[in-house]
C-alpha cells in the first residue's frame, strides 16, 4: 500500500484530502505546519508527499528544500493558491517533482497522485546500472552520485533527467520531449522550467559548467548528451 503524507495548515483542506485518499486505498499521514512536516519527512518513509506552500513559520518551499538537501528522494507535489510562473518554477527548482494550483478538483489531484507514483515505479524498474561520464559516476539504482569519492547531491527530477539522456546519448533531445518523458506531461509554465534545470545540472555534473563537454545545448531545439 502506498504511504502519503499531507502537509496542510487548513484543517478542513487537510482532511478532506485524507478522507479521499484513504477512500482510494493509500495509507495517509498528517502534519499540519512545516516544522512537523519536515520532521515526518525526514523520520519516515512515504511514497509521496502533499505539500502545501504558504504555511506559517516555515513554507512548503522551505520544507522541499530542506528535505532535498538532506537527500531525501521522495516525490514531492506542492499545493499552492499561487498562479504566478515566477513561483512554480521556484518550487521546481527547489526540488518539488509537480505543483497543483488551487482550487483543484478531486480528479486532478487523484492524476497527479497515480502520475508521481508511476512514474516512480518506472524509473525504479528501469534502472539499475551505474553510468559514468567525466569524472562523475551515477548509480541509477540508488540515487547516489559521486566524483572523486564524493558525493554530489542530485535531485530525483535530475536523476531522472540524467537516466532519460542517457538512454538517448548522441541523440538531440527536445524540451519538449524532456517535459514529457520525465514529468510525464507537458502542463510546465515553459520550456524554460527545462533551461533551468539544465543549467543547475550542469553545475553539478561538468567539470568546467561555462564549457560543458556532456550536457550539450542544441540551440533552437534542446539538448544532446555525449558520453
Amino acid at each position: 500500500m502506498y504511504k502519503i503524507l499531507i502537509v496542510e495548515d487548513e484543517e478542513s483542506m487537510r482532511r478532506g484530502l485524507r478522507d479521499n485518499l484513504v477512500f482510494e486505498g493509500y495509507e495517509v499521514d498528517m502534519a499540519a505546519e512545516g516544522e512537523a512536516g519536515l520532521k515526518k519527512i525526514l523520520e519516515n518513509q512515504y511514497h509521496l508527499v502533499l505539500l502545501d506552500v504558504m504555511m506559517p513559520r516555515m513554507s512548503g518551499f522551505d520544507v522541499c528544500q530542506k528535505a532535498r538537501k538532506n537527500g531525501i528522494q521522495t516525490p514531492i507535489i506542492l499545493l499552492t493558491a499561487k498562479g504566478e510562473e515566477i513561483d512554480k518554477v521556484l518550487g521546481l527548482e527547489l526540488g518539488a517533482d509537480d505543483y497543483i494550483t488551487k482550487p483543484f478538483s478531486l480528479r486532478e489531484l487523484l492524476a497527479r497522485v497515480k502520475a508521481a507514483l508511476r512514474r516512480q515505479n518506472e524509473f525504479v524498474a528501469t534502472t539499475g546500472e551505474l553510468i559514468q561520464f567525466g569524472d562523475l559516476e551515477v548509480d541509477l539504482s540508488k540515487f547516489i552520485a559521486r566524483r572523486a569519492g564524493y558525493e554530489v547531491q542530485l535531485t530525483h527530477r535530475e536523476f531522472e533527467i540524467i537516466r532519460h539522456l542517457w538512454e538517448h546519448k548522441n541523440e538531440v533531445v527536445s524540451r519538449e520531449e524532456l517535459l514529457n518523458a520525465v514529468w510525464g506531461y507537458d502542463a510546465f509554465p515553459t520550456t524554460r522550467t527545462i533551461d533551468n534545470f539544465m543549467l543547475k545540472l550542469r553545475q553539478k555534473a561538468e567539470a568546467d559548467p561555462q564549457h560543458p563537454r556532456h550536457i550539450l545545448t542544441v540551440h533552437g531545439i534542446g539538448y544532446k548528451f555525449i558520453p
